[in-house]
């Protein structure tokens, strides 16, 4: 029998790291945790290292008292435990599920110690697609992706050859308002926008599929894992959320991947890849109707949709730009600073004055990150 796979879990307080866990208690023979980390969570990651006899653990300082930890664990609180952590000597595959562009630095050093990764942290590739898919063709080492949509499509495009593919199409629910008239948006409240139809997800990436920013950095993600020219990404709304995405390859043809709307699917293909297992839930019952709608998304509706796509197309640090001034102004109209379409008025403006040069190096690229949120803290005090 062969031994499992040991997996590094970092952000496992999250919900990503709350479906990687099911995924893990399904097959204990086959998965094992030997480090896991939260950003704030000590009472939940103590948890976590006790049922899982978890021997490494890292929490900030930041975080507070940390108590109940099992013996056996060893909890690094150190400024750079993290990075410790994704470079665990004995790991095979380090799950990067932290939120932010805080997640591009335990994704290089992850890369970096010659770790395969599965990625469920969009900024890492905003902010640095190129540098890191490049570590990772460097180290000989797989990315691979843990998001529905790009699971979806690295499932279709297995055996096919690169130059065959036509375009993918990323699918999107469209939120939880992508009927609501448009002039009623101005009224939306937080509560309202954190209530997803669909998924069950933290309160940052709800906001994002509401304003589908998400299916903007979702584009920009794309391009890297896939080495797809932006003429070649398209998104459509498909309000049931049962495919997951399509490639449309040179002759016309289309695959499509579907499974129902949870994030154990996409998530035990890429823990377990190149194997699979029986599910952690039931899979779609097609004795019964499904509905299979698409719908093209309305720009008006989703300027943030806009917004992403011409700065995939601008290139540089545009998209860098485009998810710092997201973060920044989902932040505000969480505690309720803004209204909820400044959020795309902040991401305008942010572009706007932003005139940095790009360069590919992580300290760099943090420090253009930082640039932009300050410009976006900027505009959101000329709007309060």
């Amino acid at each position: 029998m062969t031994e499992p796979k040991k997996i590094v879990l970092l952000g496992a307080t999250g919900s990503i790291g709350e479906n990687t866990l099911q995924v893990v208690r399904k097959h204990p023979d086959r998965l094992q945790l030997v480090g896991i980390s939260a950003h704030s969570n000590a009472e939940k990651l103590a948890q976590i290292a006790t049922e899982f006899n978890v021997p490494h653990a890292y929490l900030p300082e930041a975080a507070g008292k940390a108590e109940n930890f099992p013996s056996a664990t060893k909890l690094d609180r150190s400024t750079n435990g993290l990075l410790s952590l994704a470079s665990l000597d004995n790991a095979d595959l380090v799950v990067i599920a932290v939120v932010g562009a805080s997640g591009l630095s335990p994704t290089l050093a992850a890369l970096q110690a010659g770790k395969n990764i599965v990625l469920a942290n969009k900024e890492s590739l905003v902010l640095g697609g190129d540098l890191v898919m490049q570590t990772a063709k460097e180290n000989q080492v797989k990315v691979l992706p843990a998001d529905s949509e790009h699971n979806a499509i690295f499932q279709c495009i297995q055996g096919e050859n690169q130059r065959d593919i036509d375009s993918i199409i990323l699918t999107a629910s469209g939120g939880p308002f992508r009927e609501l008239p448009i002039k009623e948006l101005q009224h939306v409240t937080i509560e309202q926008a954190l209530d997803h139809p669909n998924w069950s997800m933290g309160n940052k990436v709800t906001i994002d599929s509401a304003t589908m920013a998400n299916k903007g950095l979702e584009l920009i993600e794309a391009r890297w894992l896939f080495d797809l020219p932006p003429s070649k990404l398209e998104v459509v709304i498909h309000p049931t959320s049962i495919v997951h995405s399509m490639v449309r390859f040179i002759d016309g043809c289309c695959l499509a991947q579907l499974s129902p709307p949870s994030m154990t699917f996409a998530l035990q293909h890429a823990l377990l890849y190149p194997q699979r297992a029986e599910g952690v839930h039931t899979s779609l019952d097609f004795s019964k109707p499904l509905d299979l709608q698409f719908i093209p998304p309305s720009i008006d509706r989703f300027p943030c949709l806009r917004l992403a796509k011409e700065s995939l197309e601008q290139g540089g640090s545009a998209p860098l730009v485009f998810n710092a001034a997201n973060e920044i102004a989902v932040e505000a109209f969480l505690l309720n600073r803004i209204g909820f379409p400044q959020i795309s008025d902040i991401i305008d403006e942010t572009l706007s004055r932003y005139a940095h040069p790009y360069k590919n190096d992580l300290q760099t690229l943090l420090f253009l990150d930082s640039e932009a949120r300050r410009i976006a803290t900027e505009v959101i005090g000329t709007l309060s």
